[in-house]
């Protein structure tokens, strides 16, 4: 039976039905044939829906699978998705009629198959998500969970891989890292699909730029037109449309040379971090941390790009090399865990940090200094008292300690702070555990 598509904890096992209602764009006919396509795709036996989609979003589809669409990151690529596409068709309608020969028709279906390939793949990466890890999870053996960190806010453990995410605020299995143009994490089970959406796009907009090209070409040469003359402000479009493709083709180009590279390796961007910090720490040992998941380019491939961009596995368990196991890594996360919280240190806060990305009232060194993260930056209480593990000039990160709540749990406030808001303590230790 086809897995689930919906990655979200809460499983219902009754797998109630619900109606679903897509709304057509008579503007964009490849977005009503690909949000059916998802859909259909994210349905159950029988043309169930998935119940754990029932579950989490009852039967009202504006605040379903298609929720995290309702954000300035996913808006902004339909947007742009849907402008490039609308000129290029335009463009090569007047330019090149794909009625004109077969190449002109071969032209214009290349291009609508990747647009709609684009528009799918994107759609299906949110709709997907990466894998969530129950709430409360435990792994089978109850001795593994010594090897095992345990995630405050889920309460629950990681499993192997899994990483908790601050934006989802929830624990991704094989989490790479959380794209703000889909409003969801990179992970397990969307993978395949985030990578086959940056190819499309990629592959999309270098066709888009040849035909606009083209297209703007004629329209200024000296030679009569084969159409009718454009108004000034298709003229501007179509420019800013040839802007558009280029920047696309640039800036997604670089990050699929990023997930290529990953999928290659088997390893994702924070296992690349984890290494990097192992091999630092390391330095002065004989150990040394070997990555447990890389079996070869071909096999690893094989883990994320199939032919419906369905992953395989779990999510939690792996396959390893040779002398290793499923523990490898989270033995080697535990021990720099360890590293760092011996040489954390606590502060005192001294001046009320307001949590603003641009500080105005703690001198003009912070004001000038801005971190270049998206790593949240908290708000924090005189008297707050705080553990810092990293350091830098004009500013610190750290975690900030607070009681257990009457229900036992406890929300984990971390990120970064303005230096002069805080103040050393020497007299106490860093609790370890």
């Amino acid at each position: 039976m086809k897995r689930n598509h919906n990655r979200m904890s809460e499983i219902n096992a009754s797998g109630e039905t619900g109606e679903t209602h897509v709304c057509e764009d008579p503007a964009h006919p490849v977005a009503v044939v690909v949000v059916v396509l998802v859909v259909i795709k994210s349905e159950g036996v029988n043309g169930r829906p998935d119940a754990n989609l029932k579950l989490l979003y009852g039967d009202n589809m504006c605040v379903g699978p298609l929720k995290k669409l309702c954000h300035w990151g996913p808006l902004s690529s339909l947007a742009m998705i849907k402008f490039i596409t609308l000129m290029t068709i335009h463009c090569s309608r007047q330019w090149w009629p794909p009625q004109d020969s077969i190449l002109a028709a071969a032209s214009f279906l290349l291009f609508f198959i990747l647009s709609g390939l684009t528009l799918f793949h994107f759609i299906s990466a949110i709709v997907e998500g990466p894998g969530y890890l129950t709430l409360k999870w435990m792994p089978e053996k109850a001795t593994d969970i010594q090897y095992l960190q345990y995630c405050i806010v889920c309460q629950g453990y990681k499993a192997p891989r899994s990483h908790h995410c601050r934006k989802c605020n929830r624990c991704v299995m094989k989490m790479d890292h959380h794209c703000p143009w889909i409003n969801t994490c990179v992970g397990h089970y969307n993978h395949g699909h985030f990578t086959a959406f940056l190819a499309s796009a990629i592959g999309g907009c270098s066709v888009s730029f040849i035909i606009l090209t083209s297209w703007i070409t004629t329209v200024l040469s000296l030679k009569p037109l084969p159409f009718p003359p454009p108004e000034f402000y298709t003229i501007i479009l179509v420019v800013f449309s040839i802007g558009a493709s280029v920047g696309v083709v640039l800036a997604v180009g670089m990050l699929l040379s990023v997930q290529i590279l990953a999928i290659l390796r088997n390893r994702t961007e924070i296992e690349d971090w984890i290494l990097q910090k192992s091999q630092c720490w390391r330095n002065d040992t004989d150990a040394k941390y070997i990555h447990p998941y890389s079996k070869g380019w071909l096999f690893n491939i094989s883990q994320v790009l199939t032919w419906d961009c369905t992953p395989v596995g779990d999510g939690i368990t792996w396959p390893v090399i040779d002398g290793c196991d499923q523990y490898t890594l989270t033995r080697e996360q535990l021990a720099q865990k360890l590293d760092k919280r011996k040489k954390a240190r606590i502060y005192r806060i001294v001046k009320a940090a307001s949590g603003s990305k641009f500080p105005i009232g703690h001198g003009f060194g912070v004001f000038f200094h801005p971190l270049c993260t998206d790593e949240s930056r908290i708000k924090l209480d005189v008297n707050d008292i705080v553990i810092v593990t990293r350091w830098k000039k004009y500013w610190l990160f750290g975690r900030k300690e607070q009681k257990e709540e009457e229900d036992g749990k406890s929300k984990c406030i971390r990120g970064w702070f303005p230096r002069p808001c805080a103040v050393e303590v020497i007299e106490k230790s860093v609790r370890l555990g």
